[in-house]
């Protein structure tokens, strides 16, 4: 009995050291190169052993502060910071030390978003110059934190991010970080010299409830439901799961007997020597809506016949498309070389060398978009079949099409119950977590997955501004992009969603301490990633340069103010003129359209006098309404002097066509 007290004593002795000298845990954010806000109290916040007494101290002043951690091991303090400056360090000890070292004092900003954001200078984005940019980026006082892509239905308490936490900007650290965030950084530091750290947490493709709290959302009876049935089965995730895999196994069933590319599970349309006199030709790269099949969601088929050179034959082979939406499953000569799930992205998939042989070949394409734009597009170069550098066919051009089904054929898709684009879900995840680390600022490019939606998003996007403002309890500068212009330009004045999504940003600078990024000249008709995002990022820092360090500068295009109807012309009247307006290289003013009692836009004959614009029709007596830029891809040209361009706007309130959506 002695013996088992004795050993019971030396285990309890034991496990108390262990708890005594328990390690300290940091969230991942506060890292080794970090940045802390200027001129704050900076929350500072972790973990160490119950009722614990830490000391905390930091290089700049040489100051320690003490606090203790409660009976759960949870502890927070709040740090002076002074002006920036740095390197520093701070040391926390609790009996063990744990030191964070090369720590600069400086801003803090937050770039969030779609894939516009997420968008890397390298990689799938490859922004133009993306070598010469790499190769340039030497800021070792811009840091970089990048949060990895995660959802969770509950608010998470840490973050997960990639290499170990904040890095210092260098070539070797920015190639897979948002271009945008770098460039309003680089040109944000190369004016101010302040140190800037900036934190990545977007994830393309995603909706702007997906980033808002459920306290906030649960006040919008468009989401209560959403955000209720989240709420509640938290509990159930591997029931859920289990269910969606046998509801999705199902919905596949029912698309493959739907769709008639396949017969029995086997497919019918990628045989090489497959008589295809039947099928339709289309011009690709393109988005189908553009050419051929206007308002189709569903599965199309496409084939392309080539010529393999002899030289060739058993050669392993790199087929590559520019971006496919939404999905696709890709065949060599009847045989399946790759699939991918996920609208925007690039593919690249290997052609085995036993599957090239000299003489014709057929590349077969089974594209599945679930909504709204569908097809292969994107630059044409890079749609080609390599062999090495020096050896290409090139795939752009002609191709045949046909239907597998469309998508009203059949139910519903099933969804994850936490997939990325759940209300609530990134905001559980990749936000939640960072609150309340001290920021100055938070950009944000996002808009083009809630376009079917933009009167919702008058009211959505406000909404999930003012909660993070209300997480952080901190009124902070919130600084946005507008939707650049992107696929085909249209020959009549028609509706837009994406015109009308870009009037629920413009109404979104109602809010105090906001600003909107103008890209409506600086998109691509092909590709909904345009490359030139230095400019994006700049055209944002000098938002903030500005607004936060008072610059004299120009920081934004002309911006809608009123109108006047003069007898049979209107005039325009505009804020942020900035010295006067102006048309690209002293052009006629293009863009403008004018509507009269009948409703009907029609082009309108346009004129710059002074600061203001006057716009009329010849077959229109009586104009009420005038819109500018007022497409998905407009042509337009109105600048100020500095050559910021105008935001798009219209003076009516007609119902638009995502009105009650």
């Amino acid at each position: 009995m002695k013996k088992k007290i004795t050993v019971l004593i030396i285990l309890i002795c034991h496990f108390g050291v262990i708890n005594i000298n328990a390690k300290i845990k940091l969230p991942t954010f506060f890292s080794n190169n970090m940045i802390l806000q200027q001129q704050s109290e900076v929350p500072f916040w972790g973990e160490a052993s119950a009722n614990k007494i830490l000391k905390i101290s930091t290089s700049w002043n040489n100051k320690t502060i003490e606090t203790m951690s409660d009976s759960f091991g949870k502890w927070k303090i709040t740090i002076s910071t002074p002006i920036y400056g740095g390197p520093y360090n701070i040391e926390i000890n609790d009996g063990t030390k744990l030191k964070i070292e090369n720590v600069m004092i400086g801003e803090v900003w937050i770039c969030s978003g779609q894939s516009n954001m997420e968008m890397p200078l390298a990689g799938w984005g490859q922004i133009t110059n993306y070598e010469q940019e790499i190769a340039a980026a030497n800021y070792p006082n811009i840091r970089l934190l990048q949060v990895i892509k995660k959802s969770s239905t509950k608010p998470l308490n840490d973050l997960n991010v990639a290499m170990g936490g904040w890095v210092n900007c260098s070539p070797q650290t920015v190639a897979k970080f948002s271009a945008v965030g770098y460039f309003f950084c680089k040109n944000l530091f190369e004016s101010t010299k302040i140190p800037i750290g900036i934190i990545n947490a977007s994830w393309g493709g995603t909706i702007a409830e997906a980033w808002t709290s459920r306290s906030s959302l649960k006040t919008v009876p468009d989401f209560t439901s959403s955000v209720d049935y989240l709420e509640n089965n938290n509990d159930k995730a591997m029931e859920l799961k289990l269910k969606y895999e046998q509801d999705l196994a199902t919905w596949q069933k029912q698309v493959e007997k739907t769709d008639k590319g396949y017969y029995k599970g086997k497919t019918l349309w990628t045989d090489k020597d497959l008589n295809d006199t039947d099928w339709k030709s289309i011009e690709i790269p393109c988005l189908w809506e553009d050419r051929c099949l206007p308002k189709f969601d569903g599965v199309v088929w496409f084939r392309k016949t080539i010529k393999i050179p002899a030289d060739w034959q058993n050669k392993k082979l790199l087929l590559s498309f520019a971006e496919i939406d939404d999905n696709d499953i890709t065949y060599f000569n009847g045989v399946e070389v790759g699939r991918t799930e996920g609208a925007f992205l690039e593919r690249t998939y290997l052609i085995p060398a036993n599957l090239v042989k000299k003489g014709k070949a057929v590349i077969t394409v089974r594209v599945f978009d679930i909504g709204g734009g569908g097809g292969i597009y994107g630059k044409a170069a890079k749609l080609r079949l390599n062999l090495n550098e020096n050896k290409d066919i090139y795939l752009a051009g002609e191709w045949q099409y046909k239907i597998g089904f469309n998508i009203n054929e059949i139910a519903v898709a099933p969804r994850k119950w936490n997939e990325s684009n759940r209300p609530t879900v990134l905001y559980n995840a990749m936000i939640n977590p960072i609150i309340p680390y001290a920021i100055k600022g938070v950009i944000w490019y996002q808009g083009e997955s809630n376009a079917g939606k933009a009167y919702q998003y008058r009211e959505l996007f406000p909404l999930m501004i003012q909660d993070w403002r209300k997480q952080w309890n901190l009124n902070f500068p919130f600084y946005f992009v507008q939707l650049a212009n992107f696929t085909k330009t249209t020959e009549k004045p028609d509706e837009s969603d994406w015109a009308e999504l870009r009037e629920a940003q413009l109404q979104t600078l109602h809010l105090m301490n906001t600003g909107m990024a103008v890209t409506i000249d600086i998109g691509d008709e092909t590709d909904i990633h345009p490359k030139n995002k230095q400019e994006v990022g700049r055209r944002l820092s000098l938002i903030a340069r500005a607004n936060l360090y008072n610059e004299k500068i120009a920081y934004s295009g002309p911006i809608y103010d009123s109108y006047i109807i003069e007898e049979n012309t209107i005039r325009i009247k505009f804020n942020h003129v900035d010295g006067g307006l102006k048309t690209t290289n002293a052009e006629d003013v293009k863009g403008f359209e004018i509507a009269g009692l009948d409703h009907k836009f029609r082009w309108a004959i346009s004129r710059i006098e002074g600061n203001d614009v006057i716009v009329s029709c010849k077959d229109i007596v009586n104009p009420i309404a005038v819109r500018y830029a007022w497409a998905k891809n407009p042509i337009c040209n109105l600048y100020n002097i500095v050559g910021l361009p105008a935001s798009p706007f219209r003076t009516d309130d007609w119902p638009g066509i995502t009105f009650g959506k």
